[in-house]
């Protein structure tokens, strides 16, 4: 499959409501909208398997690393919960986001940098 703009068969296309589009033809705007459409899959995912959510940082304006995906909307945390206890562990997070991984190429987990509630695109 060919990207729609820029017509390459090289990158990873991905489906967004403009059509297939490579990493590298989709706007800021457009990998938002990718982003927080997965966000609400894997959310609902977690509810099926028993867990619940509530956020943490999804945007912020400072108290990240430079550059952090925080800052362009492309990046959350979620706090998680088991039968109404806080699962703050890195290895309890892992089910969600090997999902997570599972959804689009451009999925990054933290957990595969020590930041097990991170849930990012693009990263």
């Amino acid at each position: 499959m060919k990207c729609q703009r820029c017509h390459c068969l090289t990158h990873v296309l991905t489906i967004t409501d403009y059509g297939r589009l490579c990493d590298n033809c989709m706007t800021l705007n457009e990998k938002q909208f990718r982003f927080t459409y997965l966000v609400s899959v894997l959310i609902q995912f977690a509810y099926s398997v028993g867990y619940t959510l509530s956020f943490g940082d999804a945007y912020a304006h400072d108290g990240h690393k430079m550059g952090s995906y925080h800052y362009r909307r492309l990046a959350i945390d979620l706090n998680l919960f088991k039968d109404g206890k806080y699962l703050e562990k890195t290895e309890d997070h892992e089910p969600l986001g090997e999902f997570w991984e599972s959804l689009d190429p451009e999925c990054t987990w933290g957990g595969r940098f020590k930041d097990g509630n991170h849930y990012s695109f693009g990263e």
